[in-house]
């Protein structure tokens, strides 16, 4: 193939219309990047004899290495092909530019595959013809519908159906029916719930446009009676509140589901080198069989069949009997079989070349004698099929065909990104009419979505490669001719282990050398040693034409259009360089114009992740408002092997959080330097970043920081209360200035209610913000959440708007979660009136509940300002009370220590779940120091009341049976029954627990569910992979928190557990080993076992 010029690509990029973004989705190890170098090999950057082993797109040394993407990586290739105009022209070669996104398939990297497909119309959707669909298929499935992608399905590894399974083509046949039907079962799943939800918003609306008619006309009426006499006016309600909700419209799904007569499914083996779609078959075989092209693309898949005699299309009612192939075996499947066997031997082993010729005279393919003649059945194979069913050709004609270009996909995907960016109402018609229509002249306002930010080395860049196919110069060649003498001379030196000829190359390197020559050569090495790596942004531009030297907006994720100047206020920044991705190099641009995907320089100190470029602040759209993907649950803290190096390692893990879209980088309270990544590869890949690239220094990593949950749960056998007048959980205590006397009781929260508060985060943090509003004054309980607020404020108010429940669904919701404690319902009768706030950091699945008969604390689930109490520092009167001190005064104390105890429990100073405290009683005496004003007494109390109500909740927690709470993983396993015992034994030792196990049908695999704690996750897919030998590999999905039924604090004290135990508790408490561990990194107290027989200490390990 011939090397397509920049220069060439860079002009297909002003016609739209032969533009295509598309990114490759799939799960790991499903071949994405193998079917990337076919589609690379048509444009002469790699041999199409190597596609498929170089994985071009795998930069990284550690990607090459294991074999599997970390980086979504873009390329922009060429493509040709005759299309006609209309149905009777004749064709005419029209040119296409495609821009190609290779995205990871590993559950660590799933961020990558967010960024990759906002900035894409199409996907390319792999799926393994054995493995079928696995959890990341879905995850990739779900990515599609959510962006408003079209996708195309491609069955790849088709030769392993043949060659590992040995499956008949009619077994093949049936196995590939029963892989259609799982994927589209995906698609309708996905269909059928957010149709589920549009009719229960419809139900809804209905609901309220015809109260809002009755309430309408009953007010109607009431004037009207008044006025007249009571029988002069009779009207019918009923016909003003039917027909305001119109029916509901049923949306046709028959378009969003796979099927190869739609030429929507590619059937493939990237690593041979061949693909086809059903509509190359229907034209091979129309002139043969006199059917229509039409017809045969509409039969060739399903149950139809070919009668052999009349050569007419039977359906599967008109067999009578007869045993014949579909028509998708006999015509397509069989060849493929006949070809494989002809060529490796299939089952035989051993190929038959006069088969081979047979095959290449029926199809008049030309192959190269030589190739015929080579022993090598691979070669034969690829060449064979590289001329029959081309990779690139079946693929690429799909995509343009099948997959929008970005003047049609906009039209359709950007009006429903626009309604869910923050603050859509106030979104300037202009730009999304300018997004919408795709406007691309220079008077158009400019939109681009920065979806990450790539560092690139500095050596990497335009302006500093050489340009291809210029020569050197002589003062060049000579350096070069330097350099490697005296890395010769180095290494010959390092091997000879003679210090004579080291000294004796470098004498000669330097006496060839000036004085000039070596300063210049001394600096080009400090540059080259260091490369300072710059950060490019990934990006797409929807409208108008952005140019290098112009001067837009950088609106960051907090950006809203309801308030474009509240702080931090979006800065102008000057494009100081474009860039079209070719993969593992960049090229530079003058200009881009919409719809084009490609890098942007200038960004750097600007953008932390993601953002938007818009060329105007008022009315701006934000395209980076909307989450993408899961937060990072692996934390570990980092250190500088050198302490002199720590200014490197901080700067160097800010390059880091900025360049990945995943990783985070925090210091704890502690003074720890600590990396949040998504998994354990993750991790690794982050610290090699660091070392090499980032930091360029030695960096040593700790322990990895799990996080945990504490709880209490009520256990049959636990210790009787702490005091044994008090109900179990309550507490008495008093302040150390004996003033204040705080009674509260901790009590489990009933399971279904901490359920609900975890998925109404969202609910509870609006609430909160809008109270947090009224009462400095800045929204009245009228106003809309767009007012003039903060911009914190105003996310938190506003991120989470749509589809979120009013108040008073949310205390019905609570009512219910409630009742389901039937045993306890008189403890839960009217706590849902008397919720004082939620916790910790005020949005958790804690609640506290004030049941003081003062009133003591403000309600949190009101309405609005009126139904709480007055001002504590004011009477009834309005006028400030300096005289008494009440309990009211003490209201936001009080629930911040009950936001402190949450936030650190007793155990291991980990965050609590599950629990509520009533508050009883806050006694106020009066102070003995009669000359103190009450404001100086309250400064005083402040920080007693704080720690004796914290420490009061810690001593109520401790008197149930406390419980740990571990994180969990999700993890899926394939595994052939060869190694099914190793994976359930490596499983079993990390204290999983599986959930299922299943065997895929017309396989020998099955796949394995099971959660892992993420603890004991460490070294888990190592571990599995040499157990297994390689034939199995986990995928890791943060579950959630799960309790583990073992109390930290348990120690035998019944006659039969002493008996089988003994007093030392042989048997490991698993709870109080992660207690421990998690209080010993934390620097807290950890009650040790006593030495046992002292004087053998030094002894008892021989």
């Amino acid at each position: 193939m011939p090397v397509i010029s920049p220069e060439k690509l860079i002009g297909l990029q002003r016609n739209a219309e032969e533009v295509r973004n598309i990114c490759i989705l799939a799960h790991v190890d499903h071949g994405k990047t193998s079917l990337t170098d076919g589609l690379i090999a048509t444009n002469g950057i790699i041999s199409p004899k190597l596609a498929g082993k170089i994985r071009y797109l795998d930069s990284r040394p550690d990607e090459q290495l294991r074999g599997i993407t970390m980086e979504s990586s873009a390329i922009s290739l060429y493509f040709s092909m005759m299309r006609r105009t209309e149905q009777d022209a004749s064709p005419v070669q029209k040119e296409y530019l495609i821009n190609l996104i290779d995205s990871p398939g590993h559950i660590d990297f799933s961020s990558e595959v967010s960024t990759a497909s906002r900035l894409c119309d199409g996907a390319l959707v792999l799926v393994d013809a054995v493995e079928g669909v696995s959890s990341q298929t879905v995850t990739v499935l779900r990515q599609t519908w959510i962006e408003h992608m079209r996708p195309l399905l491609v069955i790849n590894k088709m030769d392993r159906l043949i060659t590992e399974l040995r499956m008949s083509p009619g077994e093949a046949y049936s196995h590939l029916t029963k892989l259609l039907e799982q994927v589209n079962a995906v698609i309708g799943s996905f269909f059928q719930g957010e149709r589920m939800e549009e009719d229960l918003q419809w139900r809804e609306r209905v609901e309220e446009r015809v109260a809002a008619a009755a309430a309408k006309e009953q007010e109607k009426n009431e004037r009207r009676a008044s006025k007249m006499t009571d029988g002069s006016n009779t009207e019918d309600t009923e016909s003003t509140a039917t027909g305001t909700g119109g029916e509901f419209e049923e949306k046709d799904d028959e378009d969003l589901y796979f099927a190869p007569e739609k030429h929507n499914v590619i059937f493939s083996s990237a690593i041979d080198g061949w693909a086809f779609t059903v509509r190359q078959f229907a034209h091979l075989y129309e002139k043969k069989l006199g059917v229509k092209r039409s017809i045969l693309e509409k039969v060739l898949w399903g149950d139809y069949y070919l009668e052999p005699k009349t050569k007419k299309v039977l359906g599967s009612k008109h067999l009578k009997g007869r045993a014949l192939k579909p028509m998708f075996v006999q015509l397509v499947l069989d060849n493929i079989w006949a070809v494989y066997e002809a060529t490796t031997g299939g089952n035989k082993g051993k190929g038959d070349p006069a088969t081979v010729e047979k095959i290449t005279k029926s199809l008049s393919l030309n192959i190269p004698p030589h190739i015929l003649r080579s022993r090598d059945s691979r070669a034969i194979l690829t060449t064979l099929f590289s001329a029959w069913l081309p990779l690139s050709t079946a693929v690429l004609v799909s995509v343009i065909e099948h997959l929008p270009a970005p003047t049609a996909a906009q039209a359709s995907r950007l009006p429903a990104l626009i309604e869910a960016s923050p603050g859509s109402k106030h979104v300037d018609q202009a730009i999304r009419n300018a997004m919408s229509g795709f406007k691309s002249s220079l008077s158009d306002p400019v939109v681009a979505y920065v979806s990450k930010m790539v560092a690139i080395p500095a050596s990497e860049l335009p302006h500093n490669k050489r340009k291809g196919g210029t020569t050197m110069t002589g003062e060049e060649a000579r350096d070069l001719a330097r350099k490697k003498r005296a890395e010769i001379e180095k290494a010959r030196a390092a091997a000879e282990g003679e210090a004579t000829n080291g000294l004796h190359g470098l004498t000669e390197a330097l006496g060839e050398a000036s004085l000039d020559d070596g300063q210049d050569r001394s600096g080009s090495e400090e540059v080259q040693k260091e490369d300072p790596e710059h950060l490019i942004g990934f990006a797409r531009i929807y409208s108008g034409v952005l140019s290098v030297g112009d001067s837009v907006y950088v609106l960051t994720p907090k950006f809203s259009p309801a308030n474009p100047h509240s702080k931090p206020e979006p800065q102008r920044v000057v494009v100081t360089g474009l860039y079209l991705m070719m993969g593992r190099g960049l090229e530079a641009l003058e200009s881009v114009p919409a719809g084009v995907v490609f890098g942007i320089a200038g960004l750097e100190g600007h953008i932390l992740k993601s953002g938007t470029l818009c060329s105007q602040l008022e009315g701006g759209v934000n395209l980076a408002g909307i989450s993408m993907g899961a937060p990072p649950i692996v934390r570990v803290a980092l250190e500088p092997v050198n302490p002199g190096d720590l200014e490197k390692m901080i700067s160097g893990m800010r390059l880091l959080e900025q360049s990945d879209p995943c990783a985070q980088y925090e210091v704890l309270e502690s003074g720890e330097h600590v990396i949040l990544t998504a998994g354990e590869l993750h991790l690794e890949r982050c610290l090699k970043d660091l070392r090499e690239r980032f930091a360029r220094c030695d960096i040593q990593a700790g322990e990895p920081i799990v996080p945990y949950r504490e709880s209490i749960v009520s256990a049959a056998e636990m210790p009787p209360p702490k005091d044994k007048d008090l109900p179990r959980g309550t507490v008495i205590s008093t302040t150390t200035s004996k003033q204040i006397t705080v009674r509260l009781r901790v009590w489990p929260l009933p399971l279904p209610v901490v359920d609900l508060l975890e998925k109404r985060v969202d609910l509870i943090r609006q609430l909160y913000s809008r109270q947090k509003a009224e009462a400095e004054g800045r929204l009245s309980a009228d106003d809309s959440i767009d007012g003039d607020l903060e911009q914190d404020d105003a996310d938190e108010l506003g991120a989470a708007k749509g589809g979120l429940l009013s108040l008073v669904d949310f205390k019905d919701q609570l009512r219910t979660a409630f009742a389901e404690d039937k045993i306890h319902s008189d403890i839960w009768a009217d706590a849902v009136e008397n919720i004082a706030a939620f916790g910790p950091r005020r949005v958790g699945p804690n609640i506290l509940v004030d049941r003081t008969k003062t009133g003591a604390c403000q309600k949190f689930l009101r309405e609005s300002t009126e139904a709480g109490h007055l001002n504590p520092q004011t009477d009834s009167t309005g006028q400030e009370s300096k005289d008494v001190l009440t309990a009211q005064d003490f209201s936001d104390k009080i629930a911040y220590a009950f936001q402190l105890a949450t936030a650190q429990g007793p155990l291991c100073h980990e965050p609590i779940q599950g629990i509520v405290v009533f508050l009883e009683e806050v006694t106020v005496a009066e102070s003995s120091d009669e000359e103190a004003t009450s404001r100086e007494q309250l400064g005083r109390l402040t920080g007693e009341i704080i720690k004796t109500v914290r420490d009061s909740i810690r001593q109520g927690f401790l008197d149930w049976s406390p419980r740990l709470l571990l994180a969990m993983y999700s993890c899926e396993i394939q595994a052939s029954t060869e190694v099914l015992g190793r994976v359930y034994a490596v499983i079993t030792r990390r204290r999983g627990r599986i959930i299922s196990e299943s065997l895929k049908e017309g396989t020998p695999f099955f796949t394995i569910l099971s959660l892992l704690p993420v603890a004991e996750s460490f070294g888990f897919s190592d571990e599995i992979r040499k157990r297994t030998s390689g034939a199995a590999s986990p995928q890791l999905v943060f579950q959630g928190f799960e309790m583990l039924d073992e109390d930290p604090f348990w120690v035998p004290f019944t006659e039969d557990e002493l008996e089988d135990l003994g007093e030392m508790a042989d048997r490991e408490n698993v709870a109080k080993r992660y207690m421990d561990g998690v209080r010993v990194r934390k620097g807290l107290q950890v009650k040790g076992r006593r030495a046992r027989d002292a004087e053998k200490q030094k002894t008892l390990k021989r």
